[in-house]
């Protein structure tokens, strides 16, 4: 018999894979040409208060170098402009263009779809072990990765 440590590490590593690889449909159904990869960018530039190359970096945890190889391709892909502070030219903004929107409106969509899903038939929002466990797991990823 598994035990509860290899019954939940099975658990989130197939609830994981299997959210990747739906959303990569999801964005196939859609005509999105873009990798998951290149879709978390987007949803980094959005949801950073002042969309900064080093900024966004910062919230991915990678390097501006590894940024501005993404941001080269959505550029490329007209996902993204790219323009420089008039004041300060070291100071790179990123600004998302209407493609771009879309593609998060179906990102976002699938994400509410699937939450939707989780809360169906369930009390989940009540259960405080479930919670504050999940709580653990990205209070660990965060600090470690």
């Amino acid at each position: 018999m598994p035990s509860a440590k290899e019954i939940i590490n099975t658990l989130l590593v197939d609830v994981f894979n299997h959210i990747l690889r739906i959303e990569e449909e999801k964005l196939k159904e859609n005509n999105v040409k873009l990798s998951m990869t290149e879709v978390h960018v987007l949803e980094a530039i959005r949801n950073t208060e002042i969309p900064t190359m080093g900024e966004v970096a910062k919230r991915l945890r990678v390097t501006l170098g590894t940024l501005t190889t993404s941001i080269n391709i959505l550029v490329r892909k007209k996902m993204v402009y790219r323009y420089s502070d008039d004041k300060d030219r070291r100071k790179v903004y990123l600004k998302l263009t209407d493609d771009a929107l879309k593609v998060l409106t179906i990102h976002d969509n699938f994400h509410e779809d699937m939450i939707t899903s989780l809360f169906h038939d369930t009390d989940i929002e009540n259960d405080e072990v479930l919670l504050k466990s999940l709580e653990n797991i990205t209070t660990y990823f965060k600090s470690k990765y």
